[in-house]
C-alpha cells in the first residue's frame, strides 16, 4: 500500500529539480539577457543608449571581451598598469559584473541611509520622489559618461580611445583646463566621502558608548589606525571584495532596521507625511541624496576593468534599481515610525542602548569597509597627476619594476589616510559642509558635466528627445547645485557662529 501510494504522489507531484528548473527559466526570461547570458556565439549588444536607431552600435562582443568587433584603444599611452583600466585599477586584474555591481552598491548604497528618513521628515513625498528620480537620472548619466569614452570607425565599429572621466574632459575642455578642474572636482568628492567615513565612525561610537572616557576625536584616531591597511592595496579586485562585505554588513543592517519599524507597523503615522517642503533644510537633504547616487567618478574605471563590457548597462540598471527601491523604502518606513521624533541620524531613535550598540558596532563596520573605494580611486588620482615617472610628471613612479611599491609610496599612501583622519578631527559641522561642497561637486559629476560632454561629443548622433534630455538634466543639476549651495552656506555660517563643537 505505502509503495502505491508514493508512486501516485510523485506522478501527482512533479520533481523538485524540474519544478525549479521551471521556476528558474520563468524568472530568468523576465531579467536582462546581458547579464545572464554566457553563450559565447551570442551577440551582445552594448552602448546603445541615446543613439539614433539607424546607427552602428558595437555589436558581437564575446564574454571575454577580447574577440568580436569590440576594440579597447587606451588614451594614455605606455602605462602597461593602467591600459584600459580608468582612472583606477589595472587590466592585468579584470573583475565580473558582479563584483563591478558591488562597487558600485557600496558607493550608492552608503552611510547616508541613515538620514534618509530625516529627509522626508523636511521634505515628504517630494524626497521619496527625489530618491527615485535622482537615481534614474544617475544611472542615465552613468551610461552617457561611458559611451563618451567610445567614438565610431570607418569600419562601423565602436572603439574605446578614451579611459577615464578627465580624459573626456580633456576632450571637450581642453588638456590643461579639463584636466585640472575634473580633477579638482574628483578630489574634493572622494577625499570629504573619505573623512566623512571617518566622521561618522567617532560619531557612532561615542552614540554607542555615552558615558565613556573616549571622546569623538579620539574614536576618530582609533578608526584610522584600523584604516592604516588601506595603503598596502594594490587592485580593483581586492577593493572589490572589500565592497562585498560592505554589501552583506549593510544588508544584515537594513534587517535589523527594517524589522523593527515592521513591528512597530500599528503605530506608524500615514498621515504625517506631508505634501510641503521645508525650503531651509530640504536643499540639504536633497544634496546628500544626489550626493549618496554619485557613482560617475568610478564608471570609466569599473567598466574598463569588466571581463565582459557588455554587461555593463544591465549591472547598472540593477544597482541603481535596489537603491532606489531600498532608499525610497527605508526613509519612508523610516519616518513612519518615528515620525515628528524623526533624528538626523536615524540609528539615534532605535529604543534600547544594547540594539543601538549592535546596529552602531556594524554600521562602523561598514564604514571601514566603504572606506577603501573612495581612498583607492582619490589616491589613483593622485598618481596619475604626479607620479606617472618623468618627464610626463614631476615625480618619479612610485612604483618598482617587479611590481611591489617603494618605501616612499608606502609613506605617502598612509600619509593620505592620516590626512583624512586628521581633517575629520580638524573640520567642525563637517555634515553641512558636505552638503555644501557635496552640492556643486555632486552635481557637476552626476548631472551637469556628463550631459555636457554627451551633446558635445555624441551630438550629431542624437535625437533630438535625447538632446533634450540631456538638457533638462544640465536644468536640474544648476537648480539643485545653487539651491542647495545657498542654502548649506547659510546653514554653515549659523553653525560658526554657535561656535566649534569642541
Amino acid at each position: 500500500m505505502a509503495s502505491q501510494f508514493f508512486s501516485r504522489l510523485n506522478m501527482a507531484v512533479p520533481p523538485i529539480g524540474a519544478s525549479l528548473g521551471a521556476a528558474w527559466t520563468s524568472v530568468r526570461s523576465a531579467l536582462p539577457d546581458s547579464c545572464l547570458n554566457s553563450q559565447p556565439d551570442e551577440q551582445l549588444h552594448f552602448a546603445k543608449f541615446g543613439r539614433k536607431p539607424n546607427d552602428t552600435e558595437l555589436s558581437t562582443l564575446q564574454n571575454n571581451g577580447a574577440e568580436g568587433n569590440f576594440q579597447r584603444v587606451d588614451s594614455i599611452g605606455g602605462d602597461d598598469e593602467s591600459c584600459g583600466g580608468g582612472e583606477f585599477g589595472s587590466s592585468r586584474h579584470k573583475i565580473s559584473e558582479w563584483q563591478a555591481g558591488w562597487n558600485v552598491t557600496n558607493a550608492i548604497q552608503g552611510m547616508f541611509v541613515v538620514s534618509l528618513p530625516y529627509a522626508v521628515l523636511h521634505g515628504g513625498y517630494w524626497a521619496i520622489t527625489a530618491m527615485i528620480g535622482v537615481a534614474y537620472i544617475c544611472c542615465y548619466t552613468g551610461k552617457i559618461l561611458v559611451d563618451c569614452l567610445y567614438v565610431t570607425n570607418e569600419e562601423g565599429q565602436l572603439v574605446r580611445v578614451r579611459d577615464t572621466y578627465v580624459s573626456i574632459a580633456e576632450e571637450c575642455f581642453g588638456r590643461r583646463v579639463g584636466a585640472r578642474i575634473v580633477n579638482t572636482a574628483q578630489m574634493i568628492e572622494l577625499l570629504m566621502t573619505c573623512i566623512l567615513y571617518v566622521v561618522l565612525c567617532g560619531d557612532l561610537m561615542v552614540g554607542t558608548f555615552p558615558d565613556g572616557a573616549i571622546d569623538t576625536r579620539s574614536w576618530m584616531m582609533i578608526c584610522g589606525i584600523l584604516l592604516l591597511p588601506c595603503s598596502f592595496l594594490k587592485n580593483l579586485h581586492h577593493v572589490s571584495t572589500l565592497s562585498f562585505w560592505c554589501t552583506m554588513a549593510h544588508v544584515v543592517i537594513n534587517v535589523m532596521i527594517m524589522g523593527y519599524c515592521l513591528l512597530q507597523a500599528a503605530t506608524w503615522g500615514w498621515s504625517e507625511v506631508s505634501l510641503r517642503i521645508n525650503i531651509v533644510t530640504f536643499p540639504i537633504s536633497l544634496g546628500i541624496i544626489v550626493f549618496s547616487y554619485t557613482s560617475q567618478i568610478f564608471l570609466p574605471a569599473l567598466e574598463g576593468n569588466m571581463r565582459d563590457p557588455s554587461k555593463f548597462h544591465c549591472m547598472l540598471n540593477w544597482s541603481h534599481i535596489a537603491a532606489a527601491v531600498f532608499k525610497s523604502l527605508f526613509g519612508y518606513v523610516g519616518f513612519l515610525t518615528w515620525q515628528a521624533d524623526t533624528k538626523e541620524v536615524i540609528t539615534n531613535n532605535l529604543p534600547t542602548q544594547g540594539f543601538k550598540g549592535v546596529v552602531n558596532f556594524i554600521f562602523v563596520a561598514k564604514a571601514l569597509l566603504s572606506y577603501p573605494l573612495p581612498y583607492y580611486a582619490a589616491l589613483d588620482l593622485l598618481e596619475r597627476a604626479f607620479f606617472k615617472g618623468r618627464p610626463e610628471t614631476t615625480f618619479p613612479r612610485m612604483w618598482s619594476l617587479d611590481g611591489e611599491l617603494k618605501v616612499w609610496g608606502l609613506a605617502l599612501r598612509v600619509a593620505l589616510v592620516v590626512f583624512t583622519v586628521v581633517m575629520a578631527i580638524s573640520i567642525p559641522h563637517f555634515a553641512i559642509l558636505m552638503g555644501f561642497i557635496g552640492s556643486f561637486t555632486g552635481t557637476m559629476l552626476s548631472f551637469i558635466w556628463p550631459c555636457y560632454f554627451h551633446l558635445k561629443l555624441k551630438g550629431p548622433t542624437l535625437d533630438w528627445g535625447t538632446v533634450a534630455y540631456d538638457c533638462f538634466v544640465i536644468f536640474l543639476g544648476v537648480l539643485f547645485g545653487v539651491i542647495g549651495i545657498y542654502y548649506s552656506f547659510r546653514a554653515l555660517v549659523e553653525k560658526f557662529q554657535i561656535g566649534l563643537p569642541f
